[in-house]
């Protein structure tokens, strides 16, 4: 039997279903993985087409200063599980392949687990890199559903991850399937959404693309080998094959809320783990992946909430990815509690137009860990216009930059200001003291 097709029929089985409290909204979470912060059609991009995602801007909110938590995949998703900096965690660098004993903390509180505490239906359709070992798996850290893979990438039709282990489960079990994974998430994204209309859900669509391997839809015969450089070889036309597919099943995930009369009483929220990597296009901002700069943190994000948020508006304000968990919490009756949430409800932000956000601080840190040494470790702290960044590699590094004039960060105005540097370095310590890692 076709895989998609006993999928499907898995999935009939394997979620409950409950009643819908009017009050609390579906919530559909979408994450790209390496997504350039220019690799939208909405966002400026000429040479591709991403129409699903465009009328998601078209009809709810576009952020223009949204911000991963960190340059790259774990530390990000850590941030918006827990709804707390990642470095709180020991969490500041990616995990490797099969690498056991890190992810997130066995039985501590994450937005998963507060839904569904509080009555929602839970699924992850994609990604997840938290954890390979019992107790950090999706089953074990508040998803009643979990179809994808555990690894931070694998081969999109082998689904073997980058050393040759066959990354790609339904729950616990591993399962073998040739059909591309951007296939199999939106299919998954769709039936756990259909079997699961009458109860409030939490739906995490984690899709893997556009990360490497670089392989589009059509390129089940190309060349990707584990171990080797082809795991990592590409170029920009394969690069938006796998956006536009992408696209695609977002689209085809927008539509089955339509079609089940969910769009009134669905929270959608797309956005990317951090910034772009090689073939991506993070313009108009410079570095990319795995650097401070804007084109490594700054990212996409737009909300649809027909009824509750204004369509078509565009928002300045600073976020960041977890700022969505504590939004998530207080749209299911959680209060706030500044003992678990480092990030800040953006309701107000998006209905009333909230100004409280503009000298806020948000706070980055890269640096390597026991298992794996990083390129670029620094940290950077952003409030209002003023970026402040320190550089811990050969070059030693200090930077400050005004991001209203100068988004690109080609202007050091350390020497011009020395007092507000010093200033911003003092709450870079003080944030570093507050969230260490025991």
């Amino acid at each position: 039997m076709n895989f998609r097709i006993s999928l499907l029929l898995f999935l009939g089985y394997f979620f409950p279903v409950t009643a819908f409290p009017a009050e609390r909204p579906n919530i559909l979470f979408i994450m790209a993985d390496d997504l350039g912060y220019g690799d939208l059609s909405c966002y400026g991009a000429e040479d591709l087409n991403t129409p699903n995602i465009d009328q998601l801007a078209e009809e709810g909110v576009l952020f223009t200063d949204f911000y991963a938590n960190a340059p790259t995949c774990t530390p990000t998703r850590a941030g918006f599980l827990t709804g707390r900096y990642q470095q709180r965690l020991g969490l500041d660098n990616a995990l490797t392949y099969q690498e056991m004993g890190r992810g997130l903390q066995v039985g501590a509180p994450n937005i998963a687990r507060d839904l569904q505490q509080k009555g929602y239906v839970t699924g992850l359709c994609g990604k997840w890199h938290l954890g390979y070992d019992e107790g950090r798996t999706p089953l074990d850290q508040g998803f009643d559903h979990f179809f994808g893979l555990l690894g931070g990438n694998h081969h999109y039709f082998q689904h073997m991850d980058r050393i040759g282990v066959p990354d790609l489960w339904m729950g616990r079990e591993s399962v073998k399937s040739d059909t591309y994974t951007t296939d199999l998430i939106t299919d998954c994204a769709k039936k756990f959404i259909r079997e699961n209309q009458k109860a409030p859900f939490f739906l995490y669509l984690s899709h893997a693309a556009p990360h490497f391997p670089f392989q589009g839809p059509e390129d089940r015969d190309k060349v990707v080998v584990p171990k080797k450089k082809s795991w990592q070889i590409g170029d920009r036309e394969t690069y938006i094959a796998m956006v536009e597919r992408m696209d695609e099943g977002i689209g085809e995930v927008l539509a089955e809320l339509d079609q089940l009369n969910l769009r009134k009483n669905t929270l959608v929220v797309f956005t990317s783990d951090n910034g772009g990597d090689v073939h991506a296009r993070n313009a108009p901002f410079s570095g990319g992946k795995s650097t401070l700069e804007e084109g490594g943190i700054r990212v996409p994000c737009i909300a649809r909430w027909p009824g509750q948020l204004p369509e078509g508006k565009t928002l300045q304000a600073s976020a960041v990815t977890m700022d969505w968990s504590a939004t998530f919490r207080r749209l299911a009756g959680i209060e706030a509690d500044s003992t678990r949430e480092d990030g800040i409800d953006l309701m107000p932000l998006l209905t009333n137009n909230d100004s409280s956000l503009q000298d806020r601080a948000l706070f980055w840190r890269r640096k390597s860990g026991p298992k794996r040494k990083v390129k670029n470790p620094g940290r950077a702290v952003r409030r209002g216009n003023w970026k402040y960044i320190e550089n811990f590699d050969e070059t030693g590094e200090t930077l400050l930059f005004d991001l209203k004039t100068d988004p690109g960060e080609k202007t050091n105005l350390l020497e011009k200001y020395p007092g507000l540097a010093g200033e911003l370095r003092k709450e870079l310590d003080q944030w570093e003291t507050d969230v260490a890692y025991p």
